[in-house]
């Protein structure tokens, strides 16, 4: 009896480990897959219909997030936040840009050997600075989040004046939390990143960009240390959301500095490295949906 008093906790230590683990690398999978998917449309499909499918892919992302409002259990209604997000911002955030930096014939920035430093959809996508800063503004202000970052802010920020600015829960739809949470943490990544890269404001070889990138490391790991104390399946997930694009950012400075190949930039030429990922993406997921179902029963 004691010895299984003794096993039990240790079991359920590891088994939120495995959750934490499980839910990070199926969200960091995703990251590659998601742009190597933007690659391969913009190779294989024709300028038409590239963007009649681009739009249909956001249209796809907004209904996958509305049908996980209906969804039962947590899990489930997170999935269904997380894929539909995902579209969302490769359809009608990424795609959108692309369109428009085309049609008004947007050059690129290129080095001095010619070859593309930074498209002509992420030159003027920093041009969304105010759109991001008024929905930081609401969930400062108007909502109760809970998220670590705002509840900081509004501790820092209100302080005594919390009987005069009170911020206030919402009505709460796990599919949708995941959504704006994945949408909004990507945009602010962008943007980051962008601001740093300009060469009119800080540059990319930077200490400043340095700075940023091995701070987003740090934060990371201390983000993923408490993702392996999380026990339940969906919250793991929208945890290692952030976890995931805060670790991410630091990968993208690297990328810039070319230290290592970005195989999802080039899935063509990197076709075993990209369906590895994806295989091992789709053998997380189904052992995510197994585990909380045999969890039920």
């Amino acid at each position: 009896m004691k010895n299984t008093e003794l096993r039990k906790p240790e079991s359920k230590i590891k088994n939120r480990k495995w959750i934490g683990i499980a839910s990070f690398l199926t969200v960091l999978f995703a990251m590659p897959l998601g742009h190597a998917l933007m690659i391969l449309m913009e190779h294989l499909l024709s300028p038409t219909a590239l963007h009649f499918s681009a739009f249909a892919m956001g249209a796809a992302g907004l209904a996958l997030t509305i049908t996980g409002v209906f969804a039962s259990g947590d899990t489930r209604q997170t999935l269904w936040g997380l894929f539909g997000g995902l579209l969302f911002w490769t359809g009608w955030v990424e795609f959108l840009f692309v369109y428009f930096a085309h049609r008004f014939g947007v050059q690129p920035l290129l080095d001095e050997s010619g070859a593309v430093v930074t498209k002509p959809e992420y030159l003027i996508l920093p041009a969304s600075f105010g759109f991001w800063a008024m929905f930081m503004l609401f969930y400062l202000f108007s909502v109760k989040t809970g998220c670590n970052f705002f509840n900081y802010l509004q501790k820092l920020l209100f302080r005594n004046r919390s009987t005069l600015i009170k911020p206030h829960p919402v009505t709460r739809h796990v599919s949708i939390v995941t959504f704006m949470e994945l949408n909004l943490v990507l945009w602010t990544s962008y943007l980051l990143l962008l601001f740093c890269y300009d060469d009119n404001f800080i540059g990319d070889r930077h200490p400043v960009t340095a700075l940023l990138a091995f701070s987003c490391l740090v934060a990371s790991l201390f983000m993923f240390r408490r993702l392996l104390r999380i026990a339940q399946w969906g919250y793991a997930i929208r945890y290692a959301i952030p976890t995931v694009i805060v670790f991410w950012t630091f990968v993208e400075v690297l990328g810039r500095w070319n230290l290592f190949r970005e195989i999802w930039i080039e899935p063509l030429k990197y076709k075993t490295e990209m369906i590895t990922v994806l295989i091992a993406f789709i053998v997380l997921l189904c052992f995510m949906l197994f585990k909380k179902n045999k969890g039920k029963h």
